[in-house]
C-alpha cells in the first residue's frame, strides 16, 4: 500500500508538473491536507461516543449476554473453535462492533480474536507434527471465515459513511442506511455461503 499511494502521489506530481499545473497541485494538496484533519476530528468524535457505549455494554455485561445469545451462529460459522475459548468472546465483539458501523472499534477485537485463533493454529500444527517454523504461515479455514466476515461486515449503522455525510453537508446523512444493510446483508452472505463451501474442502 506504501507503494501504491506513493506512486499515486509521485505519478501526480510529475504530471502536474509536465502539464504546467505544478501549482494547482501544491494548491490542492495544501487544501486536501486541511480538509483531512476536519474529517479526522470530525470521525474521531463520533468514533469515540460509539467506542464508550461499546465500552459500557461490555463493563455492564451485555457484551456477555449478547456472545451467549450469538453462540448457536458462531458455532456455524466456527465449528473447530472450542465453546469456551476466549477468541469467541473477542470474535463476537468484533462482529458486534462492525455490525453498529465501528470498524475502529472493531479492530482491536479482531486483532486479539486472531491471536487466539493462531493459539488454536499452533496447537493443531503441534499436533499434526508440523514445524514450529511453518505454523505461523498456515491459516486455517477458521481464520479465512473470520477474514471474510469481518471484511463484509454486516452494519445495522454505518457510523462512519454518516459521518463522512454529515462532514461533507448532506442535509441527510442517515438516508444511507437502507442502502447500507442491503449492500452490507448481501455481502456477508455472500462471505459466509463462500467461506462454508471452501471450509468443506479439504
Amino acid at each position: 500500500m506504501n507503494y501504491l499511494w506513493g506512486g499515486m502521489l509521485l505519478i501526480g506530481i510529475i504530471y502536474g508538473a509536465l502539464t504546467g499545473n505544478l501549482q494547482e497541485v501544491t494548491e490542492a494538496a495544501i487544501d486536501s491536507s486541511k480538509e483531512a484533519v476536519s474529517l479526522a476530528v470530525a470521525i474521531a468524535g463520533v468514533t469515540a461516543m460509539w467506542t464508550g457505549l461499546m465500552k459500557i455494554a461490555e463493563e455492564t455485561g451485555l457484551i456477555r449476554q449478547m456472545t451467549q445469545k450469538m453462540r448457536p451462529v458462531l458455532k456455524f460459522l466456527f465449528p473447530s473453535v472450542p465453546s469456551d475459548h476466549p477468541a469467541y468472546g473477542q470474535i463476537s465483539l468484533n462482529m458486534i462492533a462492525n455490525v453498529l458501523g465501528l470498524g475502529w472499534a472493531a479492530t482491536p477485537a479482531g486483532l486479539k480474536a486472531m491471536e487466539g485463533l493462531e493459539e488454536l493454529n499452533q496447537e493443531e500444527c503441534r499436533r499434526l507434527g508440523i514445524g514450529k517454523n511453518r505454523a505461523p504461515h498456515i491459516a486455517t479455514r477458521d481464520m479465512c471465515t473470520f477474514l471474510i466476515i469481518n471484511i463484509s461486515s454486516l452494519q445495522l449503522i454505518p457510523v462512519n459513511i454518516i459521518a463522512y455525510r454529515s462532514q461533507y453537508g448532506s442535509p441527510n446523512p442517515t438516508a444511507i442506511l437502507g442502502p447500507a444493510i442491503a449492500a452490507t446483508t448481501l455481502s456477508t452472505l455472500a462471505g459466509v455461503i463462500f467461506a462454508k463451501i471452501m471450509y468443506k474442502k479439504e
